[in-house]
């Protein structure tokens, strides 16, 4: 066996790992904070962050691009950032935004309604809907007006309770970012490549290439002008793409990296090992559960996986309990519902299980063959199931980064080959794999594109209503199984138009979820823990258990408070 930690350790010696560039002559390391980007930047010329191919989560969304609201998941509180309050009408379809006032982008221009308003509407006029968010705010907005500098009213299609934390409050990973209007008035949007970029953060982009971005700060900061804030300690902040989880461990060794994309148990051991600076989100667990559960995503346009009788022997199949306990070396937990396992969540969840909705912890292969052998399959000569000459086969297409993925794809192909599935995995790189998926091009996927919901259901669910399909070919980030259910999406859109204290909610959640668990589109697997080390050599005031400000998710559109929390380590 070998030893991570030895293995580590020569690896690091073996290797040098530098930062290169001239940009970083004029700053100090301990002035720089260095953060791992889960994948290159596809074409570091463009950050217009409204294309689909665009990539958000390499600084620009976190130290160029402010939210309005983010929410405090401690709290639950929507906090004030860009905006200061919005709230609906007794009706709850108008909705009223007051901005903060002082607020100004990066080249002296005052942020103002008339950026809200200008943003809203290049959605609203995106007739083929290929610009991100046009299709989510085409679906809610009817119109959006100025009222005065600092104030802009939303009328919506309908009553819409979740309307703030939807779109606005980085519930889950962004929110819908406003563009300078000045800029982008004159400019295509499906063409614009907004280079440079101008936002309203603390901190400027000096430098890009495919892996590895640099933003400088900003001494003219609108925040510390206002008294908002205070001026962030960092002078520099750099994205890099560190590669695979050997190559971001030696970075985090070595001090080249502040804090990492996510790594498994052993190898967070074998980093502390070496290297005494760096911590978890706890002592007790290193991990941080993530919003988004695992899962299995059919494509429900094609054969046999059309068939809803074929998907729940998929899901009889799997056994989630060994996923859990290889995978995830026992630190996380399979998943009951399709919903994260957050204490808001826990009525949602209950209402469920009570219904009788849950999954299986363990395979049950007699059932599943059961319903395979049903649909004509039979075992041949080598004991994987054909029809017609045709083996039943299922192509799994999985992303490269980190090995979460990896490890718990290759337990599935075990287990469904081993049942006479003739499965395969197609790993993919993460950039890729966000072209595939959407696009359609998979018969099954490893993926969590059903997350979202925190303290509500009907964001999750709502992912799943048949108004968001699009062809095959087309992308699209909800309902990528272009699962096709009448019923279910009214359902969910009756639900999306209550508020959380009425009582008919939760029986409107169990009726159409009892629809998607009869149907399966997906497959939910296990909840999904996330080790992220954190280097406190340089930089300390990392969200962590004792310091729960927020959770420490930095590639999220929330990254702006974790920075503007940093101090240097003394």
């Amino acid at each position: 066996m070998i030893n991570p930690i030895k293995h580590l350790a020569l690896a690091v010696s073996a290797s040098a790992i530098l930062l290169s560039g001239t940009e970083l002559a004029a700053v100090s390391r301990d002035d720089t904070v260095i953060f791992d980007s889960s994948r290159a930047m596809k074409d570091p010329g463009n950050f217009n962050i409204f294309r689909p191919d665009e990539i958000r989560d390499v600084g620009l969304h976190q130290a160029v691009f402010e939210p309005l609201f983010i929410l405090n998941y401690k709290t639950g509180e929507m906090e004030p950032w860009l905006g200061l309050s919005m709230e609906p009408n007794e009706a709850l379809n108008v909705w009223t935004l007051r901005l903060r006032d002082g607020v100004t982008w990066s080249d002296g221009e005052a942020f103002n309604a008339d950026d809200v308003v200008f943003t809203i509407n290049m959605l609203l006029k995106d007739e083929d809907k290929s610009l991100r968010d046009a299709g989510s705010i085409q679906g809610q907005v009817a119109t959006v007006e100025k009222i005065d500098d600092l104030t802009v009213r939303f009328t919506l299609k309908k009553p819409t309770p979740t309307f703030q934390s939807a779109n606005f409050s980085v519930a889950y990973f962004g929110s819908i970012l406003m563009m300078p209007e000045h800029i982008w008035a004159v400019q295509d949007p499906d063409t614009f490549t907004f280079n440079p970029p101008v936002g309203t953060g603390a901190y400027e982009l000096t430098s890009a290439t495919t892996d590895r971005l640099v933003y400088d700060l900003n001494t003219d900061y609108w925040g510390v002008k206002t008294g908002f804030v205070d001026m962030p300690e960092p002078k520099r902040l750099i994205w890099t793409h560190a590669g695979n989880e050997e190559a971001r461990s030696q970075m985090m060794v070595a001090d080249k990296l502040d804090i990492a994309q996510s790594v498994s148990y052993g190898t967070f051991d074998a980093i502390q090992a070496m290297n005494s600076k760096v911590i978890g989100w706890s002592d007790a667990l290193p991990g941080w559960q993530d919003l988004c559960p695992r899962q299995i995503e059919f494509n429900t346009t094609i054969a046999p996986w059309d068939n809803k009788n074929m998907r729940e022997a998929v899901n009889l199949l799997i056994d989630r309990e060994q996923i859990v306990n290889v995978a995830y070396e026992g630190a996380t937990s399979v998943s009951r519902t399709m919903f994260v396992e957050y204490g808001t969540m826990a009525p949602y969840i209950n209402a469920v299980l009570d219904a009788g909705l849950s999954l299986p912890v363990k395979a049950n292969i007699p059932a599943a063959a059961k319903l395979i052998e049903a649909e004509g399959y039979k075992r041949n000569s080598d004991g994987m199931y054909e029809k017609d000459g045709a083996l039943l086969s299922a192509d799994i297409v999985s992303h490269t980064n980190g090995t979460e993925a990896s490890k718990t794809i290759d337990i599935v192909v075990e287990q469904l080959r081993r049942a006479g599935i003739d499965a395969v995995a197609r790993p993919v790189d993460y950039g890729a794999f966000w072209q595939v998926t959407p696009k359609g091009d998979f018969e099954l996927s490893y993926s969590w594109l059903s997350c979202g919901s925190v303290n509500e259901p009907t964001k999750s669910m709502s992912r799943y209503a048949n108004t968001h399909i699009k062809p095959i070919g087309e992308r699209i980030f909800n309902n990528a199984a272009r699962w096709n259910n009448a019923e279910y999406t009214a359902l969910v859109q009756q639900m999306s138009s209550l508020s959380l204290d009425d009582p008919k909610l939760n029986n409107l959640v169990v009726k159409a979820y009892s629809i998607l668990h009869e149907e399966k589109p997906f497959v939910p697997m296990v909840q999904a823990v996330k080790i992220l080390p954190t280097n406190t050599t340089y930089w300390t005031g990392w969200p962590t258990a004792s310091n729960f400000y927020n959770h420490p998710s930095h590639w999220w559109g929330h990254t702006h408070q974790i920075i503007h929390n940093l101090k240097k380590a003394k």
